[in-house]
C-alpha cells in the first residue's frame, strides 16, 4: 500500500470510530427507555438487509456470499457476536458510556492473550508483559476493594471477552472463508439469534423513538461501511490503532450527552490500557515486518 492509502486508511478510521461511538451513544439512550433486546433485534433486521444487499451486488450474489466451508464457526461467531452487543449496551446503561468503554478498551490484549490457544500464535514475553500492564490498568479502573466498585463493570469485561474471542474466530475463519463470506454470516446469523430473543420482548414504541432508532440501524450499516473501505484501501496495522478513537470520543459523547463523570482512577487506567494495547499492536507490526 502506498503512503496515500494508508492515510486515507487513517481517517477512515478515524471516521469509523467516530460514528460507532455515535452508535453506542443511540443505543444508550434507546436501551434506557425500552427492552435491550428489542433494540439490538431491530438494529440486527436492518443490519441483515444491509448484508444481504452488499451481497446481492456482488459476483456470484447471495450464493457465493453465504458458501461456507465451516458453518456451524461462521452460526457460532454470529451469535456470539449478537449476545455481545446484548452485554455491551446493558453495560451503557448500567455503567455509561465513560467507564464501559474504559474497561472494554482490554480487549486487544485479551486478543493477544488468547491468540495462543485458540490460534495456536506464539506469544513472546514482551506482549505477555504489555497484556500484565493492561490487565493494571483495569484494575485501577475499577477499584476493587476501594468501596466504589461497581458489579456492572463485569459486564463490560464480558464484553470485551467475547469480542475478543469473536475477532479470534474471525482469524480462525479467515482461512478458509473470504471476509465477504464472514460479513454475510455475521448478519444473518445474527439477525436470527436476536429474533428468537427480542421478539418476546417487544414494547411499543413511540414515534419520536422511532426517528432515533432509524439513526442507530443507519450509523450501524455506515459504520461497517466505513470499517470495511479502511481495511480495503489501507494496512490493517496502519489504521488498527486509531480505532482506540471510539473511547475518548464515547466518553465525550456520555459527558456532554449523558451528563456523565469522568473519575481520575479512570482516566488514568483507561491511559495504562490503551498504552499497552498500542504496544501490542506495535510488536504484531514489528514481527509481520
Amino acid at each position: 500500500m502506498t503512503r496515500q492509502n494508508n492515510t486515507l486508511g487513517i481517517w477512515l478510521m478515524v471516521a469509523t470510530a467516530l460514528v460507532f461511538a455515535m452508535q453506542d451513544g443511540l443505543s444508550r439512550h434507546l436501551a434506557g427507555e425500552y427492552n435491550v433486546f428489542m433494540i439490538i433485534m431491530i438494529r440486527y433486521w436492518f443490519f441483515a438487509s444491509f448484508v444481504i444487499v452488499v451481497a446481492a451486488r456482488q459476483a456470484g450474489g447471495i450464493r457465493q456470499a453465504a458458501a461456507t466451508q465451516q458453518p456451524l464457526l461462521q452460526m457460532f461467531r454470529g451469535v456470539l457476536l449478537a449476545l455481545e452487543v446484548c452485554v455491551m449496551v446493558s453495560a451503557f446503561v448500567l455503567l455509561g458510556l465513560v467507564e464501559s468503554h474504559a474497561v472494554f478498551a482490554v480487549y486487544p490484549l485479551l486478543i493477544a492473550a488468547l491468540s495462543g490457544p485458540v490460534l495456536g500464535e506464539k506469544v513472546g514475553w514482551r506482549r505477555w508483559g504489555a497484556i500484565g500492564i493492561g490487565f493494571t490498568g483495569v484494575i485501577i479502573i475499577l477499584q476493587p476493594g476501594f468501596g466504589v466498585f461497581q458489579p456492572a463493570a463485569l459486564l463490560a469485561l464480558l464484553a470485551a471477552l467475547m469480542f475478543a474471542l469473536y475477532g479470534l474466530l474471525t482469524r480462525y475463519a479467515a482461512r478458509k472463508d473470504s471476509a465477504a463470506v464472514s460479513f454475510f454470516w455475521t448478519g444473518t446469523t445474527g439477525a436470527v439469534t436476536m429474533t428468537l430473543i427480542g421478539i418476546w420482548f417487544w414494547e411499543p414504541m413511540l414515534p419520536g423513538d422511532w426517528l432515533w432508532m432509524a439513526l442507530l440501524c443507519m450509523t450501524s450499516a455506515f459504520s461497517h461501511f466505513l470499517l470495511i473501505r479502511a481495511y480495503e484501501v489501507a494496512e490493517a496495522s496502519a489504521v488498527q490503532p486509531f480505532a482506540y478513537l471510539q473511547l475518548p470520543f464515547a466518553a465525550g459523547l456520555g459527558v456532554l450527552v449523558f451528563s456523565e463523570t469522568v473519575r481520575t482512577n479512570v482516566l488514568i487506567g483507561s491511559g495504562v490500557v490503551v498504552a499497552a494495547g498500542l504496544f501490542t499492536l506495535w510488536r504484531a507490526r514489528v514481527k509481520a515486518g
